[in-house]
């Protein structure tokens, strides 16, 4: 399936979304044919979570992916897409080191081929966004649940539940915004909160487990079609039961190679007849006697 007659989606094009009342869809990718099934169904920003590292990588959260397991993904990623704006996550603790550094990190994203960089965290942030927007570097921000704080949190728990914790929230988003980021994903707030810091902000709110008032929504594409296996968060969607029926084209092929059904003629090549003959008249022996 190709796309027919879009357009290159940029930074500007995703804050115009807000002013019009159109709503962002994003979605993640960790591989080039999942990137190209996302561009080609023309999915508004393409993310290369640092995520990948629960996804695709085994690890129990994302604070053990590095640099350069998130930098080739990205390329990967960046080689499936035409029309999609792609960010990539800056990983733990890429940017949380001396802001020369930071920066320095951020830029091997964009020679990467992402448009831009996805950073976790409120008002301590800004230096380093200023720094990497005078870099040139579009940069989205990341507020409520931050999987990188997960021991600071306590593990994976709902943010902004009572008012001090709320109020910080919207304080950071609007300190975010005037930084100058060009969106912000809430992830795992309750809805009003988002709805409010949403209704603040000019700048595009992306939801994830943030309710249904904000400007845009991302999932993870693995949990989308089925194939993360294990829990779930509430917030999750499954649209397919991919592991399912991956698991069935699995069990169904082994049963094929074990009963002799795979391959079959039609998934063979062939000798033409005569070459057949003279190949079963050879006395393979004699020719292969010492």
């Amino acid at each position: 399936m190709e796309k027919i007659n879009s357009e290159k989606i940029t930074v500007p094009c995703i804050i115009e979304k807000k002013k019009k009342g159109e709503k962002i869809v994003c979605l993640t990718a960790y591989d080039y044919p999942t990137a190209k099934l996302l561009d080609e169904s023309e999915i508004d920003i393409i993310l290369v979570g640092d995520s990948v590292g629960n996804v695709i990588l085994g690890y129990s959260s994302t604070i053990p992916v590095s640099m350069e397991e998130m930098l080739h993904h990205t390329k990967a990623v960046a080689r499936g897409i035409k029309n999609s704006l792609l960010i990539a996550d800056m990983p733990y603790p890429s940017f949380h080191i001396k802001i020369e550094d930071s920066v320095k990190n951020a830029t091997r994203f964009i020679k990467a081929g992402a448009e831009g960089v996805k950073i976790e965290g409120g008002k301590k942030r800004v230096p380093v966004i200023k720094a990497m927007l005078d870099a040139e570097i579009p940069v989205m921000g990341h507020l409520g649940l931050t999987p990188q704080s997960i021991h600071k949190f306590g593990g994976y728990k709902v943010q902004g539940k009572e008012f001090d914790d709320a109020k910080i929230l919207v304080e950071d988003a609007l300190i975010l915004e005037e930084a100058g980021v060009f969106s912000i994903v809430l992830e795992s707030i309750p809805l009003e909160l988002a709805e409010i810091i949403t209704k603040k902000l000019k700048i595009p709110t992306i939801g994830i487990g943030a309710g249904p008032y904000c400007d845009g929504q991302i999932l993870v594409f693995h949990d989308l079609v089925g194939l993360s296996p294990g829990y779930l968060p509430k917030f999750v969607r499954k649209y397919l039961n991919l592991q399912e029926l991956i698991s069935k084209a699995i069990r169904d092929y082994s049963e094929d190679v074990k009963n002799g059904k795979f391959p079959g003629d039609s998934e063979s090549y062939h000798l033409k007849e005569e070459i057949k003959e003279k190949l079963m008249k050879i006395n393979l022996w004699k020719h292969t006697k010492r």
